[in-house]
């Protein structure tokens, strides 16, 4: 068995935050509609997602810091009972529980009673970082499952009703004791005749062969937040596949791709961007064009500009999802030189060769040896 913190990459006395930020570090990393389904990230996705789910319990860890995973059995008095290894289905739920839009949207648990829900159903949609700078709305196409028209859901034909199920009277589930050295035991399980559901249904619909459910085409309304990122997911409740014989619907899960722009790399919210200058430009100054996601912006190159320097664009990043805020963007200016000179730049270079000064021997103290020298060290 692994070592949770280990597989997180936290000491054993790590704080509740520590841990959050260690394992939403990992599961971005290998979640896997990031990797293309690998395999092999699925096996990482779900076990830095077991670490965590164990770690974050205090009971749980607590029984785990005594027993190790015995103790997260029940044995050794340490408790937790009911361990097991996350499934990827299991490990998708708590990262969107804890790090997805499950609060956000409309969060909370649906309650497990009456008939199964309706499977869940994934869709990805692709943005423009313009898109993510000012929120959108859009409007997705799903085939779901609806309830049939002709049997209302029931799955029985009209004028007929299911009956109770004999084996087990309508429960779902049945009982069986067993008696052991250690005393008597009652297992449950789903009932095999009518397969967990209490009915059983006589003359099935023709029209949904019993099933009480068929395909429709949907157009689901999207209202999507700023600021969002690829990986994140809202989650929209009840509008999925319908459940079979009258089962609630399942959950529709929109995951978010932001598409790449080759102006822009992303940091959160903060937004980097590089710009080419003119050697005139940054020894005069001058105001220059830097690409901005909704257009355009004008940055003042001050004289003297030394190449490589940064320049700070306060609130031209990305906002914040669902937060107040907005990131920054920072441009940094290179100096461009020309693969290819007419005559006449050849001779004004070789002028200004032969007048211009030498460059100093030593260069001017950078950002971190200054603050090195602020604290003393």
């Amino acid at each position: 068995m692994a070592d949770f913190y280990s597989v997180l990459g936290v000491e054993r006395g790590a704080s509740d935050d520590d841990i959050k930020q260690a394992y939403r570090k990992l599961a971005m990393k290998h979640h896997p509609d990031r990797n293309g389904g690998s395999k092999e990230a699925e096996e990482a996705f779900k076990l830095v997602t077991e670490a965590y789910d164990v770690l974050k319990d205090p009971q749980k860890r607590a029984a785990y810091d005594r027993y190790g995973e015995a103790g997260l059995r029940g044995a050794g008095g340490g408790g937790g009972g009911g361990f097991h290894h996350v499934d990827l289905s299991e490990a998708l739920n708590i990262f969107m529980r804890d790090f997805g839009f499950g609060d956000i949207f409309g969060g909370g648990q649906r309650p497990q009673t009456g008939p199964s829900a309706g499977a869940d159903v994934k869709v990805e949609v692709k943005l423009t970082l313009a898109e993510v700078a000012t929120g959108v709305d859009k409007v997705v196409k799903l085939k779901l499952l609806d309830p049939c028209d002709k049997c209302g859901g029931a799955g029985a034909e009209p004028g007929t009703k299911p009956t109770r199920c004999v084996t087990c009277g309508g429960q779902g589930e049945v009982r069986r004791a067993q008696r052991s050295f250690f005393g008597n035991f009652v297992s449950v399980a789903p009932c095999p005749t009518c397969g967990g559901e209490g009915t059983m249904i006589e003359r099935p619909c023709k029209s949904c062969r019993g099933e009480g459910r068929q395909r429709g085409e949907h157009e689901i309304p999207l209202k999507i937040p700023a600021g969002v990122a690829s990986g994140q997911y809202m989650h929209l409740r009840g509008v999925g596949n319908s459940g079979v014989r009258g089962g609630p619907r399942g959950d529709v899960l929109v995951l978010f791709e932001v598409k790449d722009d080759e102006r822009f790399e992303r940091e959160g919210e903060d937004l980097y961007t590089e710009v080419l200058v003119t050697y005139p430009q940054v020894v005069l100054g001058a105001d220059i064009e830097v690409p901005g996601v909704l257009g355009p912006l004008s940055l003042r190159v001050p004289p003297g500009t030394q190449s490589g320097q940064v320049f700070v664009l306060r609130g031209r990043g990305l906002p914040r999802v669902n937060a107040s805020g907005t990131g920054d963007l920072q441009v940094r200016v290179q100096v461009w030189t020309p693969k290819e000179m007419s005559g006449e730049e050849e001779q004004l270079i070789k002028r200004l060769q032969d007048v211009q000064a030498q460059p100093p021997q030593g260069r001017e103290k950078g950002f971190w040896e200054k603050m090195r020298e602020v604290l003393g060290a």
